[in-house]
């Protein structure tokens, strides 16, 4: 889905897709004030690898960056762990994306079933409701909604990418937080530039 008018252009997708409107969009030399959305797939780091500079200016959500406020040493040193076994594992080189938040869940799970005494679910549904867990992304507590109470997906901007290498994805200046204020690591660069 793509919802556009003069200076914004919203692309809402899933991996594929992603991956070709940010390829389209540099063949075309298409250049709004600003371009990016709910675009799956550009955190993976196959991804940002296989595009390197096409993500200039590109502006997307993330869950965790080893660079951002929330980001714990106990979060850095699991994602650490994880990199050294993931090449031969054949996944994501970096895990910033899912590992941490996979990881956070099982780390809920096991709270939860300790704190609830086993695994009946009105008493693991209740235990969730009224604790906050301690987790390598950060503490989290459920609202009566059962989302989280807090909220931590973050506004970000690819920058100064060049080449297709991964280490450059390391270094807090090729994704840049703008959202939450409180966690923002860098300014927009607007309008869009993907020179930049």
């Amino acid at each position: 889905m793509i919802a556009t008018n003069p200076d914004l252009v919203v692309v809402c997708s899933y991996p594929p897709d992603s991956v070709g409107m940010v390829r389209a969009v540099n063949e075309l030399g298409f250049k709004p004030k600003m371009i990016g959305g709910a675009m799956v797939g550009l955190q993976a780091t196959a991804i940002k690898t296989q595009l390197g500079p096409l993500l200039n200016g590109i502006v997307v959500y993330d869950f965790w960056l080893p660079w951002a406020g929330f980001a714990s040493d106990e979060g850095r040193d699991f994602v650490k762990k994880y990199q050294t076994k993931a090449a031969a594992a054949g996944v994501d080189l970096l895990g910033y994306y899912l590992p941490p938040f996979g990881y956070a869940l099982m780390q809920i799970v096991e709270q939860a079933v300790k704190g609830a005494g086993g695994t009946d679910d009105a008493k693991l549904a209740e235990f969730t409701r009224k604790n906050t867990f301690k987790t390598v992304v950060g503490d989290i507590k459920f609202n009566a909604d059962g989302e989280w109470e807090t909220a931590q997906v973050m506004a970000v901007q690819f920058q100064g990418v060049k080449g297709n290498d991964v280490d450059q994805f390391r270094d807090p200046k090729t994704e840049v937080i703008l959202w939450p204020t409180k966690y923002k690591t860098g300014n927009v660069i607007y309008p869009y530039d993907p020179k930049k």
